[in-house]
C-alpha cells in the first residue's frame, strides 16, 4: 500500500515515475511558451497596417506584379514583330558617303570618267599604264523595292498578326493567374486568422480546463496527474498558437508577393472568412464554357493560324519576285568640289531554278509543326476538361464538407460543455475532457478549412473556365 504524504492540509497521491515524467513535460511545455502580445503592441501593430480588401489587393497586382510585366513586354515585342514585318512593304532607302584614293590604273580611269575630268591627254599610253594617284568622293542615293514576291510579305505580316493575337491571350491568362493567386493568398490571410482565433480559442479552454482541475485538486477530488495533464494540454495548446501567429505573418508575406509589393508591407484584411452559397451547375456546360473561353486554348489557336500562314510562306518561296532598283551618284576629286553625278535606274525578276532541295525541306519542316500544334490543340483542350472537373468536384466536395463539418462543431461543442460539466461533478475522467476539447478544436479548425476550400474552389472554377476577372463575384461579391 501506497504512503499518503500531507501536503498544506490536502492529502497528495505519491507521484510513480509515469507522473514524474508528466510532470516534467509540463514544465517544459509552459517554459516554451511564449506570453501574448499586450493589447498596446495590437493596437500600433492594427494602426500600421492598411486596410485592404480583395478587390484592391486584385487591382494592385494587375499594376505592380513583375509577371503582368513581364507579360506586357511579350505584348510589346509581338506588336514590334508585327511593325518589322510591315516594313517590307515599303522601299528601302540608302545613302553612302565613301572616300577613296589608289593608283589602281582602272580605278583611276574610272573615276576621272565619273567625275567628267577626263580628257584626251588620258588617253596616252603612260598615263594609262602608271597613272598618277586619283581620290574619289562619292555620296551615293540608292533604293531597292520588292515590288511583288508571290505574298510572302503579306503571309509573314498575317503570321506576326496571329502571333500578336497570341500574346494577348497569353496575356489575358497571365491576369487571371493573377487574380487566382491574390485569392488565394486573400483568404489564405483570412483563414490564417481565423486559425489564430481558433488557436486563441483553444488556449482559452485549456486554460479552464486547468483551473477546473486545480480547484479540484486543490480540494482533493483529484489527482495531481489531472493536474499535470491539464498544464501539458495548455503549454501544447499555447504552441500551437504560437505556430497559429506565425502562420498568419507568413500568409500576410504571400499575400505581398502575390500583389507584387515589398514582403514586409502590412495589410489589414477589411473582410472576413464566411459561408458563401455555391449553386453548382450541369458538369458538361462547364467544359463547353472551358472550351470557348479558355484564353490558353485561344492562344494556341493564334499560334495553328500563325503556322498557316508561315507554311503558305514557305510555299510563296517557290515564286518568283520582283524587284525595282534605282540610284543616284555624286562623285568628286575632292570632298567640297565639283564633279559628276549618274543616276541608275531598272527592274530585276528573280526565280530560283535549284537550291539542293532546301525550299522542299523547310516547307516540309512547316507541315510537320503544323501536324504537331494540332496534336498539342487536342492535348490541350483534355487538360482543360480535366481541370474544369477537378475544379467541379473540389467546390462540391467543400460546399459539402461545410455542411457536415458545421453540424459536427455544433455537437462537439455542446459535448465540451456537458463533459465539463460531468468532470466538474466527478463522473468523467481527464482523459475523456481533453478528448473533447481537441476535438472541437479540431472541428472548429476543418470548418474554417472547408469555408476556405470554398471560396479559394469558386475562383478556382472560374479560373478553369476562363471566366475568372477582376469584375467576378468572388472578388467583389
Amino acid at each position: 500500500m501506497q504512503r499518503q504524504a500531507l501536503v498544506s492540509g490536502r492529502v497528495v497521491m505519491p507521484l510513480n515515475r509515469q507522473h514524474r515524467r508528466t510532470a516534467t513535460l509540463a514544465l517544459a511545455a509552459l517554459w516554451l511558451g511564449l506570453p501574448a502580445p499586450t493589447e498596446a503592441q495590437v493596437t500600433r501593430g492594427a494602426q500600421a497596417a492598411s486596410t485592404l480588401t480583395l478587390a484592391q489587393a486584385v487591382r494592385v497586382a494587375l499594376e505592380k506584379n513583375p509577371l503582368r510585366k513581364a507579360a506586357l513586354a511579350e505584348g510589346k515585342a509581338a506588336q514590334a514583330e508585327v511593325r518589322e514585318a510591315r516594313a517590307d512593304f515599303f522601299p528601302r532607302l540608302t545613302f553612302s558617303e565613301s572616300g577613296l584614293r589608289s593608283n589602281d590604273p582602272v580605278f583611276v580611269f574610272g573615276t576621272k570618267l565619273r567625275q567628267h575630268r577626263f580628257t584626251l591627254d588620258d588617253f596616252s599610253l603612260n598615263r594609262l599604264n602608271t597613272p598618277t594617284p586619283a581620290g574619289n568622293f562619292a555620296t551615293r542615293f540608292s533604293g531597292n523595292w520588292n515590288v511583288f514576291d508571290s505574298f510572302a510579305t503579306r503571309l509573314n505580316v498575317q503570321r506576326a498578326e496571329y502571333l500578336k493575337d497570341a500574346a494577348d491571350r497569353q496575356l489575358e491568362r497571365t491576369d487571371q493567374e493573377l487574380v487566382l493567386r491574390v485569392v488565394e493568398a486573400y483568404d489564405g490571410l483570412l483563414l490564417a486568422e481565423k486559425t489564430r482565433e481558433v488557436a486563441e480559442q483553444s488556449v482559452r479552454t485549456a486554460q479552464s480546463i486547468l483551473d477546473q482541475s486545480k480547484t479540484r485538486f486543490e480540494s482533493g477530488l483529484t489527482v495531481e496527474a489531472d493536474l499535470l495533464s491539464a498544464q501539458v494540454n495548455l503549454a501544447e495548446r499555447q504552441q500551437q498558437l504560437i505556430r497559429a501567429r506565425n502562420d498568419a505573418a507568413l500568409a500576410l508575406a504571400q499575400l505581398a508577393s502575390a500583389m507584387g509589393v515589398p514582403l514586409n508591407s502590412a495589410y489589414q484584411p477589411q473582410e472576413a472568412l464566411a459561408e458563401r452559397s455555391a449553386g453548382l451547375e450541369d458538369l458538361a456546360r462547364y467544359e463547353q464554357r472551358a472550351i470557348q473561353n479558355r484564353p490558353d486554348l485561344k492562344r494556341i489557336g493564334s499560334e495553328q493560324a500563325a503556322q498557316t500562314k508561315r507554311m503558305a510562306a514557305a510555299k510563296s518561296a517557290f515564286g518568283p519576285r520582283l524587284n525595282v532598283l534605282a540610284s543616284w551618284e555624286a562623285d568628286n576629286a575632292t570632298f567640297v568640289g565639283n564633279g559628276g553625278n549618274n543616276w541608275l535606274a531598272g527592274v530585276n525578276l528573280e526565280f530560283d531554278l535549284f537550291q539542293g532541295g532546301a525550299k522542299a525541306a523547310r516547307l516540309a519542316r512547316e507541315r510537320a509543326t503544323e501536324e504537331q500544334l494540332d496534336a498539342l490543340r487536342r492535348v490541350a483542350e483534355d487538360a482543360v476538361r480535366l481541370d474544369v472537373r477537378r475544379a467541379y468536384y473540389d467546390l462540391d466536395a467543400a460546399r459539402q464538407q461545410v455542411t457536415v463539418a458545421r453540424s459536427a462543431l455544433t455537437q462537439a461543442q455542446e459535448g465540451l460543455r456537458i463533459n465539463q460539466n460531468r468532470y466538474e461533478a466527478g463522473l468523467s475522467t481527464i482523459t475523456d475532457l481533453l478528448r473533447v476539447e481537441e476535438s472541437v478544436r479540431r472541428t472548429r479548425a476543418d470548418y474554417w478549412q472547408a469555408v476556405y476550400r470554398v471560396e479559394t474552389g469558386l475562383a478556382g472554377l472560374e479560373f478553369a473556365t476562363g471566366t475568372l476577372s477582376p469584375h467576378s463575384s468572388v472578388v467583389t461579391p
